[in-house]
């Protein structure tokens, strides 16, 4: 499953990157790194003077992109919130970078001003942020990643309500496009780009592996499909939707949803 979803990771890492205009030399922020995504791929692209640091709010994140930068000297790691950055100096970066963040966070205005303090004047954002509030809207009783129609939709129907009560639904779906355009204009960037692409009912890859979906959770703030469908259905149900989606395996998928790319400067003071 990793190695299937691995091409769609790669075009967002280069998406965010290629709208960061990095040159050699530059310091670069990754906020919400995660597994080094992009802080890596922005070391490939940086060269020797080059500079990453690898900031996330979980330590054992940032103890795995430690292991795999090895004796890397480019590299600096910093455990901090996206709306708090206090450990990173004003101007002290060239470029700030996320992706999949401002999904998860509360505090999605602060989280802005404190990516424009710590950039000098004349430094570049550039984000990818998904739009669940386009997939709430178009498909709110949908199992992400499976197919439309499942012969078994009132049980989906049942594990989804189970995961809009366990898994923060109100933060993953409280902002879209429109906001990010807003944060940044009130927060004072300048030359704000945005570029939004939605997908609805596209036909995508074929369905596969319902066992190992189950073992997977769609979001960091999600439950894994095998716990939802373990907190919402009596052993029989489970064993009829199991026969379902085992039936469904080489369907293809239709693929809905929406994301967004946002870039901007941080004018120089006149």
């Amino acid at each position: 499953m990793r190695g299937r979803h691995a091409p769609g990771l790669e075009a967002f890492r280069d998406g965010v990157l290629d709208r960061a205009d990095l040159e050699p030399g530059d310091t670069v922020l990754d906020v919400g790194c995660g597994t080094g995504l992009i802080a890596f791929g922005a070391l490939e692209r940086l060269g020797p003077d080059g500079r990453v640091i690898f900031s996330d709010i979980s330590q054992d994140l940032l103890d795995e992109c430690r292991r795999r930068a090895g004796d890397d000297d480019r590299c600096r790691f910093v455990r901090a919130d996206a709306s708090d950055l206090s450990a990173i100096p004003d101007g002290e970066v060239d470029v700030v970078t996320t992706r999949s963040v401002l999904i998860y966070s509360e505090q999605r205005a602060a989280a802005f001003a404190e990516f424009h303090r710590v950039l000098r004047p004349g430094g570049r954002l550039s984000i990818f942020e998904p739009i669940n509030r386009f997939l709430a809207e178009y498909r709110p009783g949908h199992l992400f990643g499976t197919p439309l129609t499942t012969g078994a939709d009132d049980l989906v129907a049942k594990v989804v309500a189970a995961f809009r009560s366990a898994s923060r639904d109100d933060v993953l779906v409280g902002f879209d496009e429109r906001d990010l355009l807003d944060w940044a204009h009130r927060t004072g960037f300048g030359a704000v780009e945005l570029d939004y692409r939605a997908q609805l009912d596209v036909p995508g890859e074929p369905f596969a592996d319902w066992e190992g979906l189950k073992r997977t959770a769609p979001n960091p703030l999600a439950p894994t499909y095998g716990e939802a469908i373990e907190a919402a259905l009596t052993p029989a149900e489970r064993e009829r939707l199991d026969a379902a989606m085992t039936a469904l395996e080489g369907t293809p998928v239709r693929r809905t949803l929406a994301v967004a790319y946002l870039r901007a400067v941080k004018e120089p003071v006149k």
